[in-house]
């Protein structure tokens, strides 16, 4: 079996699919919250924990690692519970490693491991030109071309750090359920904030695909991410919604850099 593990500042998220060439269906999935200062000896008794969960065992049903991560301490751990647990070298998404796109980035050092993951997950799955809408810690938004060449892209703050500054400097609000209100007009204090959230948010993603559009010619949208199920469904750009995007494209470049060995 392969884990692909996708390391996010807020959350954490595991796949587990079969490493056979023939099957390319997701097994199973986790998602779990980050913590900067876990161990790689935690880790592993987690994921001995979620495998058991399936009738699995971590050293003897676990052939092959792909991560993509942006919290280094918790790539050292991974890096070191491969090491020590599995005897394997994990394929950790970066410098070094085939991705089979192009990245058109005046720095590609720079481009995170997700969004290069959710690049080449959007265009297995619906070619190009795409734009790949990843709501996360961020919102970040990611162009591939007809070609399939990472354009580049746009980063946005996520709703959940907005909100946490909206509470945190506006002392008469108080934190709120997200979820869609009865109108976009507000009848209450928490309503008012949930329609900013869903609606505005959903019409800055309409905004931006326009706006790249214009530069791109019309585009495939896909959503992915922890809150995409909120706000993909009230926006008029997003056709797709693909909940372990990142995990997908993760798959894709852990068989390709099997392929090049």
């Amino acid at each position: 079996m392969l884990l692909v593990i996708d390391v996010g500042n807020t959350q954490t998220v595991v796949g587990l699919y079969d490493s056979g060439q023939q099957s390319h269906e997701l097994v199973d999935h986790w998602r779990l919250a980050t913590r900067t200062d876990t161990t790689g000896d935690e880790l592993s008794l987690l994921l001995r924990q979620l495998l058991g969960s399936r009738g699995m065992t971590l050293s003897e049903d676990i052939a092959g690692v792909a991560v993509c991560s942006g919290v280094p301490n918790i790539t050292y751990e991974l890096r070191r519970l491969c090491e020590r647990y599995l005897d394997i070298e994990p394929v950790v998404l970066g410098a070094g490693v085939r991705t089979g796109m192009p990245i058109l980035y005046d720095n590609p050092k720079e481009v995170g491991a997700d969004r290069i993951a959710n690049a080449v997950g959007a265009f297995d799955l619906y070619g190009g030109p795409t734009i790949a809408v990843d709501f996360g810690t961020a919102t970040t938004f990611d162009v591939i071309s007809a070609e399939g060449a990472y354009l580049g892209g746009t980063i946005f703050p996520g709703i959940e750090i907005s909100m946490d500054a909206l509470y945190g400097r506006a002392s008469a609000l108080r934190q709120v359920e997200l979820v869609e209100p009865r109108s976009v007009i507000g009848k209450t204090t928490v309503e008012s904030v949930q329609s900013g959230a869903i609606y505005g948010f959903s019409s800055m993603v309409d905004g931006m695909c326009t706006r790249i559009e214009a530069e791109l010619g019309d585009s495939t949208v896909v959503a992915t991410g922890g809150l995409a199920s909120l706000i993909a469904p009230v926006t008029q750009s997003i056709e797709y919604e693909e909940p372990w995007l990142t995990l997908h494209g993760l798959r894709l470049i852990w068989e390709k850099n099997q392929q090049s060995e």
